[in-house]
C-alpha cells in the first residue's frame, strides 16, 4: 500500500526478481549464481534503506502517529470556527474560480514546510483566507499552513508527489496536495483554479470534485473528537444493551 503509485514499485518488483533467481539456483545447484545472488542479497539491505528511504520514513510515520491526548470541548469550539472560516473562504474562492492551497497539521509536524513560507500567526477567518488567495497579491501563490488553530505561514512550498495515479489534468496545487498527504498526516484542501471544484487529499487518498456537504462532512469527522460515551456498570446495562439488540431483531 506504501508502494503503490510510487517508482518504488519497479525496484521492489527487481527484488522479488533477485530473490526468486537465488532460489533457482539453489534449487538446481548452480553455485556461481548462488554466490552472485549472495552478494547482491548481503550488501543489498543497505541499499534497499537508500532507495526505500521515502516509503520507509512513510511507513514508520504511518506507525508513529496516534494522540495521547483527548480533544476537550474548547478545542472542538475552535475547530468549528476553523471549519466556518474555512468553509466560507472554500465557497468565495470556487465561485469565482480562485485557486487555493490549505494544508492543516495534525500530529506529523510540518516544521519543514513553515519554514518556506511567510509567517502569520493569524487567527483564522474567510475573509483573511481568501484575501491571501486572491491572484497577483504577494502571498497567493504556494501553500497557507494551519497549525494550532491558527495561519502559521502563507505561501508554503509542498513537496510534489511523482504518483502514477494522479490524473494528469490536475495541476501543481494537486501534486502538492497528495505529496504532503504522503510524507504527514496532514489534511489539505485545493480549489481548482480551473473548474472552481473542491479537492481534499489525506494520508495519500485524493477526493475530488466534494460537495459542500460532502467537505463539511469530511472536516467535522477529521477534525473534530466526539466526546466518550458515558459508561454504564452493572448487570442492567447488559440486559438494556441485550433489549435494544433484540428489538433491533
Amino acid at each position: 500500500m506504501l508502494l503503490r503509485g510510487t517508482k518504488a514499485v519497479q525496484l521492489f518488483r527487481g527484488v522479488i526478481v533477485i530473490v526468486a533467481i537465488k532460489f533457482v539456483s539453489w534449487f538446481f545447484d548452480l553455485q556461481t549464481v548462488s554466490w552472485i545472488t549472495n552478494q547482491i542479497i548481503n550488501w543489498g539491505f543497505i541499499a534497499i534503506i537508500i532507495i526505500f528511504q521515502p516509503e520507509i520514513r512513510r511507513g514508520l510515520e504511518h506507525l508513529g502517529r496516534g494522540s495521547l491526548f483527548v480533544h476537550n470541548k474548547k478545542q472542538n469550539e475552535d475547530e468549528l470556527r476553523m471549519i466556518k472560516a474555512l468553509d466560507q473562504a472554500i465557497q468565495y474562492m470556487s465561485k469565482r474560480r480562485i485557486g487555493a492551497l490549505i494544508t492543516i497539521q495534525r500530529e506529523t509536524g510540518l516544521e519543514d514546510y513553515i519554514e518556506t513560507g511567510i509567517g502569520l500567526n493569524a487567527e483564522i477567518t474567510g475573509a483573511l483566507l481568501i484575501n491571501i488567495f486572491i491572484p497577483n497579491t504577494p502571498l497567493h501563490d504556494g501553500a497557507v499552513i494551519i497549525k494550532n488553530n491558527k495561519i502559521a505561514v502563507a505561501a508554503a512550498y509542498l513537496p510534489l508527489s511523482e504518483s502514477n495515479l494522479i490524473p494528469k489534468a490536475l495541476g501543481t496545487r494537486h501534486r502538492a496536495a497528495v505529496g504532503i498527504s504522503e510524507v504527514t498526516d496532514a489534511l489539505t484542501i485545493v480549489v481548482s483554479e480551473e473548474t472552481g471544484g473542491v479537492t481534499i487529499t489525506e494520508n495519500n487518498e485524493l477526493l475530488r470534485d466534494l460537495t459542500r456537504e460532502d467537505y463539511l462532512k469530511l472536516l467535522k469527522k477529521e477534525l473534530i473528537v466526539a466526546p466518550k460515551k458515558q459508561k454504564t456498570n452493572g448487570v442492567g446495562s447488559f440486559f438494556m444493551e441485550l433489549f435494544k439488540g433484540g428489538r433491533k431483531h
